[in-house]
């Protein structure tokens, strides 16, 4: 059972599992505080609370999660029909969560709340059984590094899908329909624009973004006059908007982008879910499940939990994996406005998270090899070490510094690869851990840890980015506004979250599984079981 090869295609079948994840997960990660202020029209702070609070009380439905799969009982095992029950339902809530319905300030509070606490349930109850079948498709803790890799590979491929076309596709799904007019006006160029439909909260930019835009209004219209390098506009129908653009000569009338945002997201998305569905389908019908909980082990939740609260590497794991994904989700979650208001090029935003996913792919891949060398402790300090000192850089660079940003970020995001790879792996091991010392396993709790520290991190993360927005007066539909939160901006991009990796890795050298006490406990745990297979044999 436990010198099963795993074949390819069952790796790769189960990585399409993480892809499929991460098409929700970094789809939520780095596009839904953007899309809250900017485009659905909440403050900073509101959603900063909102992923704060929800996030922390789902830390409970993990646990329940966990217990739930452990005492689930199919033909196809106790994770994988989990998987296959919320491949459909997964998709249909992320397509609600980039939904915008023209509600009140406070209808719009309470769509955001049950949509998005509606999801943390679903994405718990795909999750955990997922993260715990890799703990039973094999029982060797090296093969478990090796699937691991082959998680993130898929992890990051699929946030390489959403992370880089989603803004392309937002382009293409929320074209608006206008005529537009162009015309010389000094050294600035005037463009007249007719809106041929009703759009809430366009976005309107020219060229490559570094130019500056002035709408000219009166007021009588309901408009008034703004000056940024992208403003953000409620189009009437029929009614006419005249803006000057100046920093760029010869414009043509393609320069002009004005993008209906609401719908753009929601088709992009709802594209995205279809595609998410289909692999989770794969991942379901590809797989197998192998370790099974000792034959003698009954049924006690007080145990389990008594087992769980004792277990040193798991409770070191648990708040190392909080730790490194405030790091992740705060860098994730900033990047699209540090793109957006910062360098004033949204749209480069699907080339630099293109260029992290392949960094990551390339972190997850060398994960493997590094660890039988170093071990998965030492690596994972070195990476934590690396990472961070890497991304405090980003300090140093100017809005016009795009090749260092995307060579810094790209170098920071190889050594954050390395931690998601080497936590689910080490997770497993600490369900090795229990049973050699208790002769007890639950899986799916021990694994409600990855879920409960991606989550808590991820709303510790939303809080922060939140409160340091709001600190700065950052209001996504005021073009006023930007200037005074740049600071802010790049503080999220660059030291807070270095800061955060740094004391992760100072908890992560009382970590007490080294890599020949994980061969102890693989060598002892094949014997016991090896010893029970034979028994029954001769039964």
């Amino acid at each position: 059972m436990n010198k099963h090869s795993i074949s390819f295609w069952e790796k790769a079948g189960y990585a399409l599992g993480d892809g499929a994840a991460n098409i929700a997960w970094r789809g939520v990660a780095t596009f839904l505080f953007i899309f809250y202020t900017d485009v659905f029209g909440l403050s900073p702070v509101a959603v900063g609370m909102l992923m704060l609070i929800t996030r922390v009380s789902d830390g409970i439905t993990d646990v329940l999660m966990g217990i739930i799969g452990d005492r689930t009982s199919t033909r196809y095992g106790k994770f994988r029909p989990w998987i296959l029950w919320t491949a459909i339902p997964l998709g249909v809530i992320l397509s609600l969560l980039f939904t915008a319905p023209n509600l009140s300030a406070t209808g719009k509070i309470v769509y955001a709340y049950v949509t998005y606490i509606t999801f943390t349930l679903v994405y718990t109850a795909n999750n955990i059984p997922y993260g715990a079948l890799m703990a039973v498709i094999t029982g060797d803790d090296r093969q478990r590094t090796v699937i691991g890799s082959y998680r993130m590979v898929g992890a990051f491929a699929g946030g390489m899908i959403v992370q880089g076309a989603l803004l392309f596709l937002v382009t293409q799904f929320g074209y608006v329909n206008t005529t537009v007019q162009i015309s010389q006006l000094h050294d600035k160029q005037l463009f007249t624009v007719t809106a041929l439909e009703e759009v809430d909260n366009a976005r309107i930019t020219t060229g490559d973004g570094v130019n500056t835009l002035v709408l000219l209004g009166d007021g009588s219209d309901g408009t008034k006059q703004q000056a940024a390098s992208a403003l953000s506009l409620n189009l009437k129908k029929n009614n006419t908007y005249q803006f000057l653009a100046g920093g760029e000569k010869q414009l043509s009338l393609a320069d002009l982008s004005i993008i209906n945002q609401k719908k753009g997201y929601s088709q992009a998305i709802y594209l995205m879910s279809v595609f998410l569905a289909f692999f989770m389908f794969i991942t379901f019908y590809s797989t197998r499940e192998r370790v099974s909980p000792p034959p003698e082990q009954k049924t006690d939740l007080r145990k389990d939990l008594i087992d769980l609260v004792r277990n040193r590497p798991w409770l070191i794991l648990l708040l190392i994996g909080m730790l490194f994904n405030v790091y992740n989700s705060i860098k994730q979650g900033i990047t699209v406005i540090y793109f957006t208001h910062y360098l004033h090029n949204q749209l480069l935003t699907g080339s630099y998270l293109v260029g992290l996913m392949l960094a990551s792919i390339a972190g997850a891949m060398i994960t493997g090899p590094l660890g039988k060398r170093w071990g998965k402790k030492k690596l994972f300090i070195a990476a934590l070490l690396f990472s961070a000192a890497s991304n405090a850089l980003m300090v140093l660079y100017g809005d016009r510094d795009v090749y260092p940003i995307f060579i810094t970020g790209m170098l920071s995001e190889f050594a954050s690869a390395i931690f998601p790879t080497l936590f689910f792996a080490m997770l497993g091991d600490a369900a090795d851990y229990s049973e050699f010392r208790n002769k007890r396993r639950a899986t799916g709790l021990v694994y409600s840890a990855g879920s409960f520290a991606t989550k808590f991190g991820g709303g510790i993360a939303g809080a922060l980015i939140g409160l340091v927005l709001g600190a700065f007066a950052y209001d996504g539909q005021d073009a006023a506004s930007i200037p005074g939160a740049i600071p802010g901006i790049i503080m999220l991009m660059s030291w807070i979250p270095s800061l955060i990796a740094l004391l992760a890795a100072a908890i992560m050298t009382l970590y007490p599984l080294n890599q020949s006490k994980m061969d102890e406990i693989t060598l002892e745990l094949n014997r016991r079981r090896n010893s029970l297979s034979t028994q029954s044999i001769n039964i």
